[in-house]
């Protein structure tokens, strides 16, 4: 989808022919394109290790990315459905929720070990030092906009709204013609460092014969 970060967002959650059923295991699957800001051009960095150096930008939780909510139910809104803070509810009940709902899940939780292992079960992208510095380097106003746009895939369970947790206790094959209308939340995304060791390990892993073909042909030259 396409949105402005100050726009909301309308999506139907099921078909007016057709009763939800099994929505514990319903999400909404979001495709985001963003521009990224940074205040330095990463000028420190020895050329070597530009390659190898990576950042992660994303969310720790995909269900984060909503700022405030209203779901409509056959063209109503519920009572009591309108949320202001999403994102701070969303960051409460995550952090009480068990460990293990939050591995081995696509796209749905930012672990910060998981991470590391460029786990699939991250919400978010990964850029090079070598990719941020190549897209800045001819800007001169701080704070630099990226000018490639990154593009990375969300999964949100319903269930991880709050509004949605009692559907599991419900026959909610009852409920039919669900909408819900959000804004995102620009100031959810979060960003880190993949550990330099371990980034550095895989990049020289992955390119491991065309850096030895590469320095191969420096010791030719000289």
């Amino acid at each position: 989808m396409t949105a402005l970060f100050d726009k909301k967002i309308l999506i139907s959650l099921s078909d007016t022919d057709h009763d939800v059923s099994q929505i514990q295991n319903s999400f909404l699957s979001i495709v985001r394109t963003a521009n990224v800001q940074f205040e330095n051009i990463f000028d420190g960095y020895e050329e070597a290790y530009k390659d190898g150096n990576v950042l992660f930008i994303g969310l720790k939780s995909a269900s984060q990315v909503i700022k405030e909510y209203i779901i409509y139910h056959r063209g109503r809104i519920i009572d009591g459905a309108l949320q202001n803070y999403s994102t701070t509810e969303q960051f409460v009940y995550n952090t009480v929720n068990p460990r293990s709902e939050k591995n081995n899940r696509k796209h749905i939780h930012s672990l910060y070990e998981n991470i590391q292992k460029y786990d699939t079960s991250a919400c978010g992208t990964y850029l090079t030092i070598k990719e941020i510095g190549e897209a800045i380097k001819d800007y001169v106003s701080i704070p630099y906009t990226l000018p490639i746009r990154f593009r990375f895939r969300l999964s949100i369970p319903l269930d991880d709204i709050l509004v949605f947790n009692g559907f599991t206790d419900h026959p909610n094959s009852l409920f039919g013609d669900l909408k819900i209308k959000f804004k995102i939340n620009l100031n959810a995304f979060v960003f880190a460092q993949v550990n330099p060791i371990i980034s550095m390990a895989k990049y020289y892993t992955m390119n491991k014969t065309d850096l030895m073909a590469s320095g191969a042909r420096q010791t030719e030259e000289h």
